[in-house]
């Protein structure tokens, strides 16, 4: 008897040592994983230390009709607002999040009225803009990824937050990342310094609610600084693959 409890309680270590040894291998293996998925998501902001992409979003209804002519770092083009200074830092995600030198990026945003240059003349924007193109631009980042832009302080429309588009495309042209631009909300804000302009807030549709921005918007929302009569700067990082 001695001998088969003997023997009986070898059987046991070595099936209690197997099952801790894979529980530990999966600890491991987890362990591992979230290092690697740690190490290698991508930065959206450099400020936060983050390391994530930004997030894709739609380019349309009012994308810019070519990008490429409006080569220009002023692009107020003479609409009326709040002056805003625009700037962007682009980050490889394929490369730790270093500045992305060389890269294209396009913005583009409604006026104060919330009207786009370009489209008009339907039902969803009645007045007819097709001809004229404010507010959209291109710049190129320079050796610390940074674009700067002059414009105004964006508008808003019916169903959706205050917002920049911004496109992103390689030195050769190829696209990297279609993005967005959220706005801080709040008491104390630029948004509500701004107050809607003419249009004011009544209908407003904030970030949480927009239909781009509801599934999360933390590393599209910039740093706004500034006042309606010293005029505003928004600073943000976005990280793209290269």
């Amino acid at each position: 008897m001695e001998r088969k409890n003997f023997l009986k309680s070898l059987v046991i270590g070595a099936v209690s040592s197997s099952v801790l040894v894979e529980a530990c291998k999966k600890d491991a293996d987890t362990a591992t994983t979230t290092t690697t998925s740690s190490s290698g998501s991508t930065s959206g902001s450099t400020d936060t230390g983050s390391c994530s992409v930004a997030p894709t979003e739609t380019e349309g209804p009012y994308p810019t009709h070519s990008p490429a002519s409006y080569v220009r770092s002023d692009i107020t083009d003479g609409r009326t607002g709040y002056k805003l200074t625009v700037k962007i830092t682009i980050n490889n995600s394929n490369n730790s999040c270093s500045a992305l030198s060389g890269a294209l990026v396009d913005i583009w945003h409604c006026d104060a009225e919330g009207n786009y240059s370009e489209y008009g003349g339907s039902g969803t924007q009645s007045t007819n803009y097709t001809s004229v193109h404010f507010l959209r631009g291109r710049q190129t980042t320079d050796s610390n990824g940074l674009v700067t832009f002059t414009s105004i302080f964006p508008g808003w429309y019916t169903g959706r937050a205050t917002h920049i588009h911004v496109h992103v495309y390689n030195s050769s042209g190829t696209s990297l990342k279609v993005t967005q631009i959220a706005f801080p909300e709040g008491t104390g804000t630029a948004l509500a310094a701004v107050n809607g302009y003419a249009k004011g807030m009544s209908g407003y549709t904030y970030n949480a609610s927009d239909n781009v921005f509801s599934d999360g918007y933390t590393l599209e929302t910039a740093t706004v600084t500034g006042s309606t009569t010293a005029s505003f700067v928004l600073a943000i990082s976005l990280s793209v693959p290269a």
